[in-house]
């Protein structure tokens, strides 16, 4: 109990784990899988071979690129939708992509996969088939637990790691030549501080795979060194694990043996409670991702192609097809002016997880695009999670728009300075739209709570006769809150720098008596 408690004491436990409310029970329950005598040298790849972490921002995606300078070939594990970042470094290295592995179906974003075969015409794709994911394409390489892949002097041997979902395979990295293992590639298994999600494939599945992910963390790593350096698919952001932290230097299986909460519980049924009570809300697009990935996701060839028309042409073309426009600038340069009913999503990897959350992916997209930003970025970070219905773009800026004579529309920003003058009050609704648990570790004072991804649903009960003052972290997501209100007749702005500029400025804030479960998007003040 006392190593425990040095490293997290009781308050960071439970709100860790999202469970107040369970008191010293819980604390009760904590025992330990480490081992004595574990190294914290953490473990690195022999000189011959290259290691690059590929970073999807939007999503906290980690994908790896692993090459053997000696035999000039390389293997990808989870690669991301947009492959040119892994074609790039085969050319710089001089190596040739022979294999792509997943270690699960993925639920968050689409596959890159079987774009990365044909685009290379030599990568072949290596999947688990442990519990019977159903494919709905031919595997080049079917994978059971401790089964056995080899790149020049790269192995991989799979461990079949079931709970986030039940083909979860994780993959521990050795030297062909000397059998001394070097990392551990742990997918949606182990992430640093924290776990893979076990309720994302419906409720009658949550309770098995929570039980499941329980003798994984128990059983699947017992044998192998704490010196092992982790890879994990996700980092800090993610929702694909609660409370996801950044890594202390190296991060290591013995780290996470020590340090990691989900690693310390040896109950099942208060890791199970605790599991599922810090998960924040399942996005609304992961569902189809799912099965785009079963299926098969479609092969794209490239960046998705996109037309651009000058302000004539697109006006017509907003006017005569059931378009969603995306207004991709910043949100200052929204609230300047915008075009009528421009959903507002800033220019920036976020796009990808905001852009799954809110737009429609069975109508076409239009966009218009800042003036330092180019459209390909875009177009990838959509086609990330499916969105590769962009049809048309605003050819150059908003300005060209403005310069053409056409109508636009604008709204005044409130400084935090002004939100603390005027609320509470009657007047003016003051709405939170961030993620239940930010809400819970404060919020202004006489705030309304709806998270943002609900508001096209619950949009009648806000009054639209008052204006609606939107805020969240710093503006980002506040901004596309405001133009969806706007879009629906509302009067509705946003406030810049949000709750950061709250805090900054000093002001109070409120918490609840007693927090909500984090999957609960209801509050009150």
């Amino acid at each position: 109990m006392s190593t425990f408690l040095s490293t997290f004491n009781r308050r960071e436990v439970l709100q860790h784990a999202g469970a107040i409310g369970l008191g010293t029970a819980l604390l009760t329950k904590f025992g330990t899988i480490a081992q004595a005598g574990e190294s914290s040298d953490a473990t690195q790849p022999p000189s011959h071979l290259v290691l690059e972490t590929i970073k999807a921002g939007g999503l906290s995606h980690y994908s790896y690129f692993i090459g053997d300078k000696t035999a000039g070939v390389a293997v990808v594990i989870d690669p991301r939708r947009d492959v040119q970042v892994y074609l790039d470094l085969a050319e710089k290295h001089g190596m040739t992509i022979t294999h792509a592995v997943e270690t699960h179906v993925h639920a968050d974003f689409v596959s890159g996969s079987r774009e990365l075969a044909d685009r290379t015409g030599t990568a072949r794709i290596v999947a688990s088939i442990e519990g019977d994911p159903g494919y709905g394409f031919k595997l080049d390489r079917p994978l059971r637990d401790g089964d056995q892949l080899t790149v020049g002097s790269i192995q991989l041997r799979g461990i079949h790691t079931p709970g986030h979902t039940p083909e979860h395979m994780s993959y521990l990295a050795s030297s062909k030549d000397t059998g001394k293992a070097w990392g551990l590639f742990t997918g949606d298994f182990l992430f640093v501080g924290s776990v893979g999600r076990p309720d994302l494939m419906g409720v009658k599945n949550t309770d098995s795979l929570a039980k499941s992910l329980y003798q994984s963390v128990q059983n699947a790593y017992a044998q192998l060194p704490g010196e092992l350096t982790i890879y994990p698919a996700h980092g800090p952001g993610s929702p694909c694990g609660a409370g996801i932290k950044a890594p202390e230097g190296d991060p290591t299986l013995a780290k996470e043996r020590q340090g990691n909460p989900y690693w310390r519980m040896n109950d099942e049924a208060m890791f199970i409670e605790a599991l599922l009570s810090a998960q924040p809300p399942v996005p609304y697009y992961w569902p189809r991702m799912k099965e785009i990935n079963l299926a098969g996701p479609e092969i794209l060839g490239g960046t998705p192609h996109v037309q651009r028309l000058k302000p004539d042409a697109f006006d017509r073309e907003l006017r005569s097809n059931d378009m969603q426009l995306l207004d991709l600038r910043l949100m200052q340069a929204f609230a300047g002016g915008h075009i009528r009913g421009a959903m507002n999503i800033g220019y920036n990897e976020v796009l990808s997880m905001w852009g799954g959350w809110m737009l429609d992916p069975d109508r076409p997209i239009a966009i218009v695009k800042p003036a330092e930003g180019n459209f390909e970025d875009p177009l990838d970070w959509l086609s990330r999670v499916g969105l590769t219905n962009v049809k048309v773009a605003l050819d150059g800026d908003m300005k060209a728009w403005i310069n053409s004579g056409r109508e636009f529309d604008s709204f005044q920003t409130m400084s935090v300075h002004d939100v603390k003058r005027q609320f509470p009050t009657d007047q003016m609704t003051l709405l939170d739209v961030r993620q239940p648990s930010e809400w819970d570790m404060g919020h202004i004072p006489g705030a309304k709570y709806m998270f943002l991804p609900e508001i096209p649903k619950r949009i009648s009960e806000l009054d639209q006769r008052k204006p609606v003052i939107v805020y969240c972290g710093n503006g980002y997501r506040a901004s596309v809150a405001v133009s969806v209100l706007r879009a629906n007749g509302f009067d509705a702005r946003t406030v810049p720098g949000s709750w950061d500029a709250w805090t900054a400025a000093g002001y109070k804030a409120m918490k609840p008596a007693k927090p909500g479960k984090a999957s609960d998007t209801t509050r009150t003040a």
